[in-house]
Order: structure tokens, then sequence, then C-alpha cells
């Protein structure tokens, strides 16, 4: 009968060891680890391990602070690998666990606050025009010949300087192409001239026809809607007899008491004459 060995396991790792050795490498420093690599917790301190970035047991926190011996991996898993690098390695507590938790405590909202709290909608882009949707841009005789002459002080083969091996000179297509444009050009262009005058005569005359339209359209309008003017008119002039309920009372027109009115106004022009008179004294 065969039996098959066991596969060996990743011991679970003990938070209070307690042996002599001493790891050769240099202490770790608590100072230097992010705040989110170490748990400073009294009775729980933890911390990532440099070399396997596993969280590791802190142990003689009160007299020599070193790691616990520890496998690469988690507990329990099999084809273990002990971790030689970070086992038993001292560990510099330079940091109280107060001032830990302060730093901790205000690197979270620091975190949330870098994230969206609303999702924007990513910007549209305008999908670019088929070449067949593109209107070309209306080209005169006077553009293209104003290029022909740049491309003719900077191009070396319509200079007669460019040559092959030979010694020959080199034709430039570029510059041949466009003096037969221009040459086009110029040979359409009185028809283009009479064309453009005749589409500008069209139009002032459209403009003529209108302007004299406007009126005769104008009061066609009018006589369209002038029985509904005269109509609101009529009815909006006829009141029923009486005090209008949403209105004051009639204004009077008269003075009730002519002769106290007679002899208020007088009094009052006895008034403004004295002050008249005594205006340029106090001057």
């Amino acid at each position: 009968m065969t039996t098959t060995p066991a596969m060996p396991t990743a011991c679970k790792r003990r938070r209070k060891t307690r042996t002599p050795n001493v790891n050769y490498l240099t202490p770790i420093t608590a100072s230097d680890l992010k705040v989110n690599e170490i748990d400073l917790t009294p009775g729980k301190e933890h911390l990532v391990c440099p070399d396997c970035s596993t969280w590791v047991p802190i142990t003689g926190t009160l007299g020599t602070p070193k790691l616990v011996p520890h496998h690469t991996g988690r507990a329990k898993t099999a084809e273990p690998r002990r971790c030689t690098a970070g086992s038993n390695r001292l560990v510099t507590i330079d940091v109280e666990a107060d001032a830990w938790r302060t730093k901790l405590i205000e690197g979270a909202p620091t975190a949330a606050c870098r994230r969206a709290t609303k999702v924007l909608p990513k910007p549209k882009v305008k999908t670019a025009p088929a070449a067949t949707q593109i209107k070309p841009a209306p080209i005169n005789a006077e553009q293209v010949s104003r290029a022909f002459r740049q491309h003719q002080q900077q191009c070396l083969a319509c200079k007669g300087e460019a040559k092959n091996r030979d010694g020959q000179t080199l034709p430039c297509p570029d510059g041949e192409r466009v003096a037969v444009t221009v040459l086009r050009l110029l040979r359409q262009e009185p028809k283009r001239e009479a064309l453009r005058e005749f589409f500008a005569r069209e139009r002032r005359r459209f403009d003529r026809q209108y302007a004299a339209a406007a009126p005769a359209k104008r009061a066609s309008e009018w006589a369209a809607v002038l029985p509904k003017v005269k109509d609101a008119d009529t009815r909006r002039s006829q009141l029923p007899v009486g005090d209008r309920p949403t209105d004051a009372r009639n204004v009077p027109l008269a003075p009730g008491d002519e002769k106290a009115f007679d002899q208020r106004q007088a009094e009052l022009g006895r008034q403004y004459a004295a002050r008249k008179d005594l205006a340029p004294t106090a001057a």
C-alpha cells in the first residue's frame, strides 16, 4: 500500500514569538513608511514587510521591536516560502501612536476629495464632414498669382538652379501646375466678373421690387385687420351708466365754493410776491 506524502503548508504566524535571533539587515524605520503601511494600534502593531509586501506582526514593542518569522503567502497556503530577508528584522518605532493616528485620519478625507463626486459627461466631439460635404473655398486669379510668385521666389527649380547628376536643369511640376491654374483663371475672369455683375444686378432689382410692394402689402394687411380693430374700439368706448366700480369717483372740474377758492388764490399770490421782493435783499 502506497502513501502520498502530505504537501507542506504555511504555518499560522505567531503574534508574539520569543526568539533571540536578529536579522542582519538594517532596521526598518517607521517614519520612512507610508501611513497606510503601518499599524501602531496598541497591542496590534503590524507593518508591511519591505521584502514580501505582506502584513507582519511586530513583537517586542516594549523592548527590542522586530518582525516575527513569517512566510511570503497567507497561512495554510501550499508551497510556502520563508521570507528570510524580513523575518526577525529590527524595527525602529520613532512615531508616536497618536501622531500616526492623526496622520491616518487627515489622509482619509484627502483621498476622498480626490474622487469626483459627480460623473461628468464625456465631451461630444463633432464628427468631421466627409470629403463630398466640404465646400471648396472660392479662388481668384489674384490669390493664385500671389502664391505663384511666392513659389517662384522659394523654389530652386523655378529659378533654374536645381540640376540633376548630368547637369541638366530639373523642371518644377508644382510651379507648372500653379502656372496653368493662373492662366485658366485669367481666361475665366471676364466670365466670372460678368456673372457676379449679373447676380448683383438681379439682387438690386429684387430689392427694388420688394421695396415697391411693401406699402401695398402693408395696406392690405391693415385693411384685413381693420374690421376687428374697429369692433374692439367700439366695445371699449361703450361704458355703463354711472360710476365704474373699478375706478374712483368722477373728479370735479369746478371748485365747490368759488368765492373761497378765489380768496385762497389771491392770498397765495400775495405770499409769492412778498417772497420775490425779499429774495434780492437776502442775497
